[in-house]
């Protein structure tokens, strides 16, 4: 059998990357790294959210996506109704807090960005080097280096997750990291994959956005957020679980 890693990352981002036209409401993107522990993520993280569908929806079928529960857009329109969005919020809020993984952000406040950089820089490749050499350090702290880990993305159609590949590659390519590229490899699925991972990772990307933007604005999510965040020996978050550029 091949040797894989004790470890597993999905991705999601919150934002675009268009650096055209600004959203003045949310000019940042971000990619949210989410490692879990196979092990962890298998016995306890997965039943957990399946269970939490079936208790809501009655099949386990239901993509959980933040901004169509934050709309209460079908099949979340359920969240119309005062009594169900309480405990479901709860629910939720009990499966991230109490599901264990490491967090790993990484941003692009992109008016700086722009402004140093050009239009010609694609942001997303910015951040996804920054996520990847910090990802790989929190890996080889655990003794995974050399040990295949997949980073697994969700799917934005053919022409993006070709774009993304390369990208990927090209970074594993001209890294000055040693072992990063025998350890982290590419895989890019489907949002009907149902994958419980990515549907983690979408509920940590905007939260670590809107605290990079509105860091004096209540955010929940974010109280959940911080304890997961990679950090240093002496408990700093910033550059070592959260990186932010410029």
């Amino acid at each position: 059998m091949p040797t894989f890693s004790d470890y597993v990352i999905y991705v999601d981002e919150s934002g675009d990357h268009s650096l055209d036209n600004i959203n003045p409401e949310y000019p940042v993107f971000v990619l949210a790294f989410c490692v879990f522990k196979v092990s962890d993520y298998v016995d306890r993280i997965v039943p957990a959210v399946e269970q939490f569908k079936f208790d809501f929806f009655g099949h386990d079928m239901v993509i959980l996506h933040e901004t169509e529960m934050r709309k209460s857009v079908p099949p979340f329109h359920i969240l119309r109704d005062a009594t169900v969005r309480e405990p479901f919020f709860t629910r939720l809020n009990d499966i991230m807090r109490d599901s264990s993984f490491t967090v790993v952000g990484s941003a692009i406040d992109k008016v700086p960005f722009r402004a140093r950089r050009g239009n010609g820089t694609n942001p997303y490749h910015v951040a996804l080097r920054y996520g990847l050499e910090r990802v790989f350090m929190h890996l080889q702290e655990r003794q995974q280096r050399g040990r295949r880990t997949h980073v697994i993305f969700e799917s934005r159609g053919r022409k993006e997750d070709a774009e993304l590949e390369l990208e990927f590659r090209r970074i594993m390519d001209d890294t000055k990291m040693v072992g990063m590229p025998e350890t982290l490899e590419f895989l890019c699925v489907s949002k009907k994959s149902n994958s419980s991972g990515l549907q983690l990772a979408d509920m940590v990307a905007r939260p670590i956005g809107l605290k990079i933007f509105r860091p004096a604005q209540q955010n929940r999510a974010w109280d959940i957020i911080e304890p997961k965040m990679r950090k240093s020996p002496q408990g700093v978050i910033n550059g070592w679980g959260l990186k932010v550029y410029p």
